[in-house]
């Protein structure tokens, strides 16, 4: 784990940060305490977490397009992924433009991009289950960040990405996400997504970290919204521990 130096902007920071200077008026999160919140996390000072934010190398990366509020959001789990990948991007989705470079990167030698959505609304003859990457390529999991129906409408709306595979989760487990509710007990918060994408790379130790960090952060998040205190060595922090330790369950 590192100290609490906030870390240095990543992808995702950078594009909340561009988020905010093209607004025309201030961003009010719904919900928690208002005032000041940590740059490196979003959460108010009290119950930051950047001194547990996990520091693990993956071969995997990560492509975030997200809905045009997702970066504000102080809810958001693509920052988690943004925390634990090193190698993780972050695009703003429109329908009618696309950002030069998240062509570039879909069309980059070293990655095998795979379009992470359900398979029931996607032709059979694009639908794979499982990650195969061919020789000196990495996988590169493109996640839409958005609500359910906003990235059903990404996912029609955007062509660029009709000539990739798209991956089918098919996981065994339910969304333990509080922070949010959706109509439907299987759909993922952006984060969960993403470390069973890390599974299914192999990256089982940044998969769990990735798991376990959410856990924490979501324990802080409603702590702080309830204005109470962080219980820091409960069994959610303590797992989040051994998992970085090397005890990978």
């Amino acid at each position: 784990m590192n100290d609490s130096t906030p870390p240095a902007p990543h992808a995702v920071a950078r594009l909340r940060a561009e988020r905010l200077a093209r607004s025309a008026k201030p961003f009010l999160a719904r919900g928690g305490p208002k005032g000041e919140r940590c740059a490196g996390c979003r959460l108010v000072p009290s119950h930051c977490i950047c001194a547990l934010r996990p520091a693990l190398p993956t071969r995997a990366g990560m492509c975030l397009l997200m809905a045009d509020i997702e970066p504000l959001k102080p809810s958001n789990t693509g920052w988690l992924i943004a925390d634990v990948v090193a190698d993780t991007y972050a695009f703003g989705w429109a329908r009618t433009e696309v950002h030069p470079e998240l062509l570039a990167l879909l069309a980059d030698p070293q990655w095998q991009p795979y379009v992470v959505f359900p398979g029931e609304f996607v032709a059979p003859e694009r639908v794979v289950t499982q990650v195969a990457t061919a020789e000196g390529k990495r996988p590169l999991f493109v996640l839409l960040d958005a609500t359910w129906p906003e990235a059903r409408k990404m996912f029609r709306k955007s062509p660029y990405l009709n000539h990739l595979p798209v991956l089918s989760l098919q996981p065994e487990q339910l969304s333990r996400y509080h922070l949010r509710r959706s109509t439907r007990m299987d759909h993922f918060c952006t984060s969960e997504v993403g470390a069973l994408c890390l599974e299914l790379a192999g990256e089982l130790q940044a998969a769990q970290a990735l798991e376990a960090y959410l856990d924490v952060f979501t324990h802080h998040y409603l702590q702080a919204k309830h204005q109470l205190p962080v219980a820091a060595d409960d069994a959610t922090h303590l797992r989040l521990r051994s998992i970085l330790q090397g005890e990978v369950a």
